[in-house]
């Protein structure tokens, strides 16, 4: 596979290391700004928050305010709606610039397949398909123009992007799509072809398409409730990879067997959970059937996951809950990390660790990033001091 987000701690590590807090702040929203691309290590659970923090501040004392720490607390702060809505981050939490049943509910082929003839979109999905990974700021301005300008429901568009993104989570997809919408944010994002001039490489840049505009203009496009601006271009050849809701035949996973864990102490590892291992269990990996059939992948992130779980486990099982549930009762005990992506499930088939946090729980749900920050650093300095907060070692 495609080494360059090579699943592995060693890979991760690296990437830690070579964060320069001053440059990402200073050249982050630019295609090729110094970003961490640590965001598939985070998601598949090799590293976790904490761990990052003190790997960079290590290197680089910083401010809690400052904007790497911040943003950070993005990926903290989904979460913790997630934590709070749960089922309902996957509808709109309130309404956008105009009703629900004002957008298509089907993502249209010109864009899966990247002829729109807007570069800007076309490079994005390509870069998409070709590595799994999309620089923050194109996955705004792909938003963008799914919803406000081809009038599509933002949902549809997240169930895209999360199905072929490498780094993909429920929470940071899902919840960043609404706040483009302006279903999940006090007002839709916007953009247009000055922008894309400014962050993006030559071959991005749209100059006479429909972006090719003023903020004001698209402001209104965004709110009316029919759109006559984009004719919608013939697809060509299909280009959109494959997905798939099994791993790979040549991973390797097998059917639950209760034979295998009969009288041993297990540590379920899933796909959100792929760090190091607890001493002295059995490490058993799991893919959840029904999990997968929901909410499939590319064969990318089946490879990326596969790999690093190959490397932990005695074996790797691919079932349903009901047979997973089965042979898990053979076990002596049985152990994981809890997980969202598969609360339906895993707490009833194993005593459950939290994952760490590098931010204190907010007191109530927060309904903005704003509140959650003001709240969960309120008190602290420093990148230390937000360590400390919960006995953080350093890597």
């Amino acid at each position: 596979m495609d080494e360059a987000f090579a699943p592995t701690l060693a890979a991760a590590r690296a990437r830690i290391a070579a964060v320069r807090p001053a440059a990402y702040a200073r050249t982050r929203n630019a295609l090729d700004g110094a970003v961490s691309g640590l965001s598939p290590y985070l998601t598949h659970g090799l590293v976790t928050l904490p761990e990052v923090l003190a790997g960079v501040a290590a290197r680089h004392p910083l401010l809690v305010q400052h904007k790497f720490v911040y943003e950070l607390g993005w990926r903290a702060y989904f979460r913790h709606v997630w934590q709070h809505r749960g089922d309902a981050i996957l509808q709109s939490l309130h309404a956008g610039p105009l009703p629900d049943d004002a957008y298509a509910r089907e993502l249209p082929d010109d864009i899966r397949q990247a002829c729109t003839g807007v570069p800007v979109v076309d490079e994005a999905v390509r870069a998409l398909y070709a590595t799994g990974m999309l620089h923050n700021h194109a996955r705004m301005w792909l938003a963008s123009y799914v919803v406000h300008v081809r009038r599509v429901h933002w949902r549809a568009g997240a169930d895209w992007l999360y199905a072929h993104l490498l780094d993909g989570d429920l929470a940071s997809n899902h919840l960043s799509w609404q706040w483009v919408a302006g279903t999940g944010s006090s007002r839709p994002y916007l953009f247009n072809a000055d922008n894309v001039a400014r962050y993006a490489p030559a071959h991005w840049h749209s100059p006479g398409s429909v972006i090719d505009t003023s903020y004001e203009a698209l402001d209104r496009m965004a709110r009316e409730p029919r759109s006559s601006a984009v004719a919608p271009a013939s697809a060509a050849a299909r280009i959109e990879p494959g997905l798939s809701d099994a791993p790979p035949p040549d991973l390797g996973a097998m059917a639950p067997s209760a034979a295998a864990v009969a009288g041993r102490d297990v540590w379920l590892v899933h796909p959100w959970c792929l760090g190091e291992l607890p001493a002295d269990t059995l490490a058993i990996g799991l893919y959840v059937s029904d999990y997968h059939r929901a909410w499939p992948w590319s064969e990318r992130r089946w490879r990326f996951v596969g790999r690093r779980m190959g490397e932990l486990v005695a074996q790797a099982w691919h079932g349903d809950p009901a047979a997973i549930s089965a042979a898990l009762q053979a076990a002596r005990s049985v152990r994981s990390v809890a997980e969202p992506h598969l609360a339906p499930w895993l707490a009833g088939w194993a005593d459950c660790l939290p994952a760490p946090a590098l931010f204190p729980p907010a007191d109530r749900r927060c309904d903005s990033f704003s509140q959650w920050w003001a709240r969960t650093s309120r008190g602290l300095a420093t990148a230390a001091d937000l360590l400390a907060v919960n006995e953080v070692p350093g890597l």
